[in-house]
């Protein structure tokens, strides 16, 4: 049984059809990622699955259970955690408060703490600025915050929407390198959607093509890698 199952989903904003019947199998303990161009249905498939933008058609399923028509805070609880597209950060916030926010379903004040300290080893730049407020950081700081927040949630799933966004390529190559770390040393299964679709199939287990609302190709990540029509289109080869 899939860990995240989406099954023939049709998502609208208003009369504007945006999913036109996807289906996305994620198994426990992967990295899959979505790739394709702007527009094609990246971001609007990872808000179907928080609830945030409600499906019309279709279903989906989180460890077997219908998620569909759930809150999006009765997601999060249930394990899925999403760092949304442009980081979105509490600016006004320092670094710290951005973290409890993360952690704000939760009660377990030890388990917490403990996943406080364990973000900050993670990204221990983030540690030094623990009280300098989140607007006043760098663009990868920034980032770095937004998928630590995420993480304070203590999720099983972890969504990632344009991670590399805006950053620079030292910077691009640390995110990625933290992300197989979260994925290999939490065990947390990453659904990641990415426009750099070369960095994001060279650490996935597979992908997905999303094209105009439609899956238009998926496969194990490395024969995404070595497609022609994916190295034209996608990988600039």
């Amino acid at each position: 049984m899939a860990l995240l199952e989406l099954k023939d989903i049709h998502t609208f904003y208003g009369n504007i059809q945006a999913l036109k019947g996807i289906s996305i199998s994620v198994e426990e303990g992967e990295i899959v990622t979505l790739i394709g161009a702007n527009g094609a249905g990246k971001t609007t498939t990872l808000m179907s699955i928080c609830g945030i933008t409600p499906i019309r058609e279709g279903a989906i399923f989180l460890n077997g259970k219908e998620i569909s028509r759930i809150s999006p805070n009765k997601i999060v609880q249930m394990g899925v955690s999403q760092v949304p597209e442009g980081r979105r950060i509490f600016p006004q916030l320092t670094v710290s408060e951005n973290l409890d926010m993360g952690a704000f379903l939760r009660s377990d004040k030890e388990g917490i703490k403990r996943d406080i300290e364990e973000v900050f080893s993670i990204f221990p730049r983030l540690a030094e600025r623990r009280n300098q407020l989140g607007g006043t950081l760098s663009g990868g700081e920034q980032q770095m915050l937004a998928v630590s927040r995420a993480l304070m949630a203590n999720p099983h799933l972890l969504l990632l929407d344009e991670p590399s966004l805006g950053l620079a390529p030292l910077v691009v190559q640390n995110i990625f390198e933290v992300i197989q770390k979260i994925n290999k040393e939490r065990k947390t299964t990453i659904l990641l959607v990415e426009q750099n679709a070369n960095m994001a199939l060279k650490i996935a287990n597979k992908g997905y093509v999303l094209q105009n609302g439609l899956i238009k190709m998926s496969d194990t990540a490395k024969h995404l890698l070595e497609n022609e029509e994916v190295r034209k289109a996608y990988l600039g080869l």
